[in-house]
């Protein structure tokens, strides 16, 4: 009695087990899921970057004059509109006026998808130590975009729209080359004319680029060196995103291993539990870090329902 009463419970736990560890073996192995990688792009924009040499003329020392207004980078955005400086044995140390302009705007943004850089510049008018009266340079509406998003061509453009008067003359500048002004007793400055680059992730653009040489011989200043840029955008493309995919399909299930050999006896054997879904070759799954551990825990679950037949067996001998 003791011994019919135990013998169902084991062959039915040893079938239980073995669909168990059948039925999570194909969820085991397609659990792998895709992985996404991805970064923000990156964008930076400026109205003014100026980076001077002043030569004091009482005095036997060159002072850097590095400045620069509205530089932003993504997320950025700043709107001021005029740019003053300091320097020891200028104008009797006081400040002096180095930019004002009516608009002077610069915006900088960048997410997963685009990155952008602009700069618009509206009726400016740049002085350098020395002439606190004669504008270096005059100029009506300056403008520079720098564009790129993820999967796309990326673009720049500047744009120098009005009237142009550098050193007190009206200049027309030319896209051809670069535009010399030269003036007598004052100094000369070369301007290039919106630069714009662009690889196959980047872009770059700039409305005008001066380089300055001036003697202005007043204020205490003897001369005047150096590069100054009107309007700079730029920037870099997100990287993207990209899939990999899983190591093995979800649907995929291994072939059933063979079921042991069932004792004879004379009680009905235990019904036969088959996975559902379409079998297929476990080959064709794919590896995966989980498949030993799967292999083992199968193999365990296959010895303890061996392990209780036996016991039964032996309880009824």
């Amino acid at each position: 009695m003791n011994s019919d009463n135990f013998r169902m419970p084991a062959r039915r736990l040893a079938a239980a087990a073995t669909a168990t560890a059948l039925a999570a073996a194909p969820l085991l192995l397609g659990a792998s899921p895709a992985h996404a990688t991805g970064g923000d792009g990156h964008a930076s924009a400026a109205v003014l970057r100026a980076g001077l040499d002043v030569s004091l003329l009482h005095h036997t020392a060159d002072v850097p004059l590095t400045l620069s207004l509205n530089e932003v980078t993504a997320p950025g955005d700043a709107d001021r509109t005029a740019l003053s400086a300091r320097l020891d044995g200028v104008n009797q140390g006081r400040p002096f006026s180095v930019l004002r302009a009516d608009v002077a705007s610069a915006r900088a943004t960048a997410t997963d998808e685009r990155a952008e850089g602009s700069v618009r510049l509206t009726d400016a008018r740049l002085h350098v130590p020395g002439l606190p009266l004669l504008s270096l340079i005059e100029v009506g509406t300056v403008t520079a975009r720098a564009t790129c998003a993820a999967g796309e061509e990326p673009e720049a453009e500047a744009n120098v729209l009005g009237a142009v008067t550098v050193l007190g003359r009206r200049t027309t500048l030319t896209a051809g080359g670069p535009t010399e002004v030269r003036v007598p007793g004052v100094g000369e400055v070369r301007l290039d004319l919106a630069e714009h680059r662009t690889t196959s992730s980047t872009a770059a653009a700039t409305a005008l680029r001066l380089k300055v040489s001036v003697n202005p011989l007043r204020l205490n200043v003897a001369e005047v060196t150096g590069t100054v840029t009107l309007a700079e955008a730029s920037c870099e493309a997100p990287a993207g995103e990209e899939a990999t995919p899983s190591e093995a399909p979800e649907s995929a299930e291994p072939a059933a291993p063979a079921a042991p050999e069932q004792e004879e006896s004379s009680e009905a054997p235990a019904p036969r539990v088959e996975p559902q879904g379409t079998q297929s070759n476990l080959a064709e799954t794919g590896g995966s870090s989980a498949t030993p551990y799967i292999a083992g825990g199968a193999l365990a679950l296959l010895l303890l329902g061996g392990g209780a037949v036996t016991v039964a067996r032996r309880r009824r001998g």
